[in-house]
């Protein structure tokens, strides 16, 4: 049997005191720390596996679009809806299901599906799916619900093409003055962005051609009603 001298008796005394004394709390404290890594990572394990699911329902759904039937997009899109919500391949199949049912000329399914991502989707999808559904409300002349799409805020990405699309819609309302103001902000929008595109013209995001293509049209539109440059 081990035999301690004074001095170490001591210590273990006091070591006995400080753990009676302590000991619960720093069970407890570590024992939640290892709840809390097990839940982190049974977390990551439960996004890891919902994406990958998530991701063949998507890849169900490409496959039905090519084939175009329109059941099983629909049951595809639908599936991504209800079962992974929070994931973008619900917004990406939303909008994937969309075109499709426009192309196939269900505009109202196609709306249903837009409307989603407008309200659940997130930055570019989210402000995408307003503009894609502005344009089927507009060729429905509901002008109204189509401007209240475009309120509120937009990603920088898609000022110039929102302010527009407001012009096209204010210009079919017959409403010319602010379809002039509208147009006549797209292109200054288009004028920022040339300017932090050519502040950082390494960037591949920046899109220098394209703009100028659609700054043509935009003018064009401008013209029409009479506005200038």
């Amino acid at each position: 049997m081990a035999t301690y001298d004074l001095e170490e008796q001591e210590q273990l005394a006091e070591i006995k005191t400080w753990w009676k004394q302590y000991g619960n709390l720093v069970t407890n404290v570590l024992t939640a720390a290892a709840v809390v890594v097990i839940a982190w990572q049974g977390w990551n394990w439960y996004q890891r596996n919902q994406t990958a699911q998530a991701s063949m329902v998507y890849n169900v759904l490409q496959k039905a679009v090519q084939d175009k039937d329109s059941q099983r997009i629909k049951a595809a899109s639908g599936e991504l809806l209800e079962k992974f919500s929070r994931s973008n391949y619900a917004s990406l199949g939303a909008l994937t299901a969309a075109k499709a049912m426009i192309d196939s000329g269900d505009a109202k399914t196609a709306k249903v599906q837009l409307t989603w991502v407008a309200e659940n989707g997130k930055d570019e999808l989210r402000d995408l799916a307003r503009l894609r559904l502005v344009a089927v409300l507009l060729d429905e002349k509901e002008y109204e619900p189509a401007l209240k799409q475009l309120d509120g805020s937009v990603g920088p990405s898609f000022a110039a093409r929102f302010a527009d699309t407001r012009g096209d819609v204010l210009s079919a309302q017959g409403k010319k003055a602010e379809a002039l103001t509208a147009y006549q902000a797209a292109l200054s929008k288009l004028d920022e962005a040339d300017k932090v595109g050519k502040e950082k013209s390494s960037s591949a995001g920046w899109q220098g051609q394209s703009n100028a293509v659609y700054r043509e049209l935009v003018q064009q539109k401008l013209d029409s009603l009479g506005g200038s440059k």
